[in-house]
């Protein structure tokens, strides 16, 4: 008797702590990822800078058959860089050029209609392929006359920084397997009104998509500022709170419940910034909240307009002297964007950064759907929330790989996520009790056995009145 009583007893603490087990929260780091972000290699980026820059000029005007000057050259090498990184890993990356006519017409700074290509290399995913995660760096380059196609314009730190970077994080991220697909891709016919990007957009949007972000570099090399700082420690993300295209309901319900600076764009730069804080030292991600530089654009911006979050990604302190500048020396002072102007370290460490965001949202599960929130005039704050959809190949196994979802809370003035709590998979409800749901804004994120995340998801409806209790 005493037997069957203690064998009982086991097996009840056997079953509660086989339920304690699968309550507990994932790893919170992957130890890859500290190999991934030092992975850049300075010695490559600056190869690959110089190459750019001895093309003479990328100008988007520029010489389109020569082998050795002009975009055309600078395209196929960037190509060919891609098919090398691909023929080492199998055949991994899907290489292939992408372009679209721009017409002369309503467009000052393009004389001609002209072909504006982009170069894209496609990492495919194990478990959602048709999801992507993109990292941008432009082709072209410019002086101080933007319709100048043919004098020398080596553009080292603008954006030969930026698409070394991307050239290198293909390189590395290759030699891993994500779930989800990695873009890397060198966009054309930035200078002359962000061409590349807007054909790219265009082209997913009307296929149909499904894109998660995209990370632009635009100068990640610089750290000799125009202000006199010298600066190796910080970069700048910039982000826009909302969709510029969003409807009158979504007006109203920032109005009343929240949420204008907690659209994707910024959720992504907020998630580069977490991940920034939790894999590499001495670097600091400075969040800018605005689309871009004050009255300035960049190439992540027609991605914003066909409605896919994206972020800019560059150095703190800019130099104008070496950017968009004929080269030259007036009163002491060299103009030019030259390689002498780039620092090598300080690009790889940037490059890391992308590596980390692309390899962290190409390892995460789908973001949670539906995500609704309750708690006026009540002591606590209930969300509710829909299991991630399981996307176009409906890949039975997908469960398998979602151990939850985080709920984050933070002050209404924090520019951060501040609190979080984890949900074990298979609940989509929670209440944070004696949390005001008035003090706080709040978002979920779903999160994989391994421990990663996808983007925050601010809530867009309220409970039904009917699920409230």
């Amino acid at each position: 008797m005493k037997y069957r009583f203690f064998s009982l007893v086991c097996l009840l603490c056997g079953i509660s702590s086989l339920h304690a087990q699968q309550a507990l929260p994932p790893p919170s780091a992957d130890l890859r990822f500290y190999e991934i972000a030092e992975a850049a290699d300075p010695g490559r980026l600056e190869t690959d800078i110089q190459k750019l820059v001895d093309f003479g000029t990328r100008h988007t005007l520029s010489d389109t058959l020569s082998t050795t000057r002009g975009i055309g050259a600078a395209r196929r090498w960037i190509h060919a860089e891609f098919e090398s990184t691909s023929s080492s890993c199998d055949d991994c990356l899907e290489v292939s050029y992408q372009r679209n006519l721009v017409p002369a017409e309503g467009n000052r700074r393009i004389p001609e209609d002209t072909w504006v290509v982009n170069v894209m290399a496609i990492q495919r995913g194990t478990v959602y392929p048709e999801r992507y995660i993109i990292m941008s760096g432009d082709i072209d380059s410019r002086v101080s006359d933007p319709l100048d196609g043919t004098s020398d314009s080596p553009g080292a730190n603008d954006n030969a920084s930026g698409m070394a970077g991307t050239i290198e994080a293909a390189r590395v991220l290759s030699k891993y397997k994500f779930p989800v697909s990695i873009i890397y891709v060198g966009l054309s016919g930035e200078e002359q009104g962000l061409f590349g990007g807007k054909g790219l957009a265009e082209k997913m949007k009307s296929e149909g998509w499904e894109v998660i972000g995209i990370i632009n570099n635009d100068m990640i090399g610089n750290i000799t500022g125009i202000d006199g700082v010298i600066d190796n420690t910080t970069f700048r993300v910039f982000s826009e709170p909302t969709f510029i295209d969003d409807g009158e309901r979504d007006r109203i319900w920032r109005r009343f419940y929240g949420g204008e600076v907690d659209g994707p764009s910024r959720q992504l730069a907020r998630y580069i910034h977490r991940l920034t804080n939790q894999y590499c030292t001495n670097l600091e991600a400075k969040m800018i909240y605005r689309l871009d530089r004050f009255g300035r654009g960049g190439h992540h911006r027609p991605f914003n307009d066909a409605g896919f979050p994206g972020v800019r990604i560059m150095e703190t302190h800019e130099n104008y002297v070496r950017q968009h500048q004929d080269l030259r020396t007036e009163d002491g002072i060299d103009y030019g964007d030259v390689i002498e102007g780039v620092n090598f370290n300080y690009c790889a460490k940037l490059t890391g950064v992308n590596m980390l965001a692309l390899a962290g949202l190409a390892s995460a599960p789908p973001p949670p759907a539906n995500v609704m929130i309750g708690g006026a005039v009540e002591p606590s704050t209930r969300l509710r929330w829909e299991a991630p959809a399981t996307g176009k190949n409906d890949y039975l196994n997908e469960l398998d790989e979602l151990a939850g979802y985080k709920i984050y809370w933070r002050e209404t003035t924090a520019p951060q996520w501040e609190h979080s709590v984890f949900i074990p998979a298979g609940t989509v409800d929670h209440t944070l009790k004696n949390i005001v749901v008035d003090n706080y804004f709040f978002g979920v994120a779903s999160v994989s056995k391994r421990g990663h995340e996808s983007l925050v998801v601010f809530p867009t409806s309220l409970i039904p009145r009917g699920l409230r209790q």
